[in-house]
């Protein structure tokens, strides 16, 4: 896969496919520009190759609709702060209109697209709509990873009929940090995987156990597997499902030799919320009126003594419902275990990623991920769709 360092980008105009989903405040502010600063170091390496740049996302659901307050005009004005430049804002993603303005652009400009998503045919990966994409811009350059696993005009298709196609200093960053905990880790390579739902981490697990020495599993997909060896759970959330599931996981991880952790203690209330009563008890003690919310201390311990010899360590999914207070020690004790461990530390999702920041951790942690799915993908085993239109664009010139 080229990267932006592997094409002539000199003066020339380039279509960058970036990822400006950003949350806005009341005032319709950008409340956290983490999105905008993620890509900077590719958008200030074509400024200075006195490039014509044209970035183009989408912001929030708007359903292929205009929505004015779904517009990118808010991320328009950070971004012009955080690069020091006048950014333009466009009335649309393509058209007259657009094309106009870009007609306009002298080497150094920066214009904005406005939403994508606008338009319906943009997740419909329409060929059209990526045609009228393509005509923008002379080069294009995908440094979105957190998209890269939707198949989008704007991510898949318009590959199809730029000249010049290649990846980002971020998306390159992400697919080299991945291949180095996973195709070429350092020994012993452990995976924390968490989150609410078997269902949605399963294939994940599943590739994990091709890879990992280690694995430990927290938050509510935890009960599935404890009920799956017979501890009655309570009310906690269990996938009943999925329990056969679980069992296979377990079994293939004793026929591999891969060290496989359960939570041997867990926070309980009968409710979840700040307020509830909560309690401390052995995983062969939860109360039948209540529910496992966060792994307990001597978890945490236990996960922290598994962890101490680890040389890679990939993380996805918190322990508990760590935007609780009562229910977030085991998610915070675990990411401070990740910032003090030596290892090369990968984070990924959304809600992990917010996990580091709020133990205040983040800048001891290797890599954090820009994607949630995207990073759930790869650990997946699968092939992004953006990587992959980037791979067969080269093959094709």
């Amino acid at each position: 896969m080229k990267t932006i360092k592997d094409v002539d980008i000199a003066g020339k105009r380039v279509l960058f496919r970036v990822d400006f989903n950003v949350p806005l405040d009341a005032n319709r502010q950008v409340a956290d520009d983490s999105r905008l600063t993620a890509v900077l170091p590719t958008l200030q390496y074509a400024l200075e190759r006195k490039s014509k740049l044209i970035l183009s996302s989408h912001l929030g659901r708007p359903e292929g609709k205009v929505v004015p307050e779904m517009s990118l005009a808010p991320a328009a004005e950070r971004l012009g702060t955080l690069l020091n430049t006048d950014v333009k804002m466009a009335p649309d993603c393509i058209g007259p209109a657009v094309k106009a303005l870009i007609a306009d652009m002298k080497p150094g400009d920066v214009l904005l697209l406005e939403n994508l998503r606008f338009h319906p045919e943009e997740q419909k990966n329409d060929d059209l709509f990526a045609r009228a994409l393509a005509e923008l811009g002379d080069v294009y350059i995908n440094d979105a990873f957190a998209v890269s696993h939707r198949p989008d005009a704007s991510v898949v298709a318009v590959t199809r009929h730029v000249p010049v196609c290649a990846a980002g200093f971020l998306l390159a960053k992400e697919i080299d940090y991945f291949d180095k905990a996973m195709s070429h880790p350092k020994r012993p390579l452990a995976a924390v995987i968490g989150g609410a739902k078997v269902s949605g981490k399963l294939g994940a697990l599943e590739n994990m156990l091709v890879h990992v020495d280690k694995l430990l599993i927290g938050g509510a997909m935890a009960n599935t597997f404890l009920k799956s060896r017979g501890v009655a759970v309570g009310k906690s959330k269990v996938e009943e499902d999925l329990i056969p599931l679980a069992e296979a996981v377990m079994k293939k991880a004793r026929e591999k030799g891969i060290a496989f952790y359960l939570p041997l203690d867990v926070v309980v209330a009968g409710r979840m919320a700040p307020d509830a009563e909560t309690g401390i008890v052995s995983i062969q003690e939860i109360p039948s009126d209540a529910m496992a919310l966060d792994i307990g201390p001597e978890t945490s311990r236990l996960y922290a003594k598994a962890l101490e010899d680890a040389a890679t360590i990939i993380w996805n999914g918190p322990l508990g419902v760590f935007e609780m207070d009562a229910f977030s020690r085991g998610t915070l004790d675990m990411a401070k275990c990740l910032a003090d461990s030596g290892a090369l530390t990968i984070v990924g999702g959304g809600d992990t990623d917010a996990a580091v920041h709020k133990a205040g951790v983040a800048a001891k942690i290797t890599y954090i991920s820009t994607g949630g799915g995207a990073f759930l993908e790869l650990l997946e085993g699968k092939i992004l769709p953006g990587v992959a239109a980037l791979q067969k664009a080269d093959l094709r010139r």
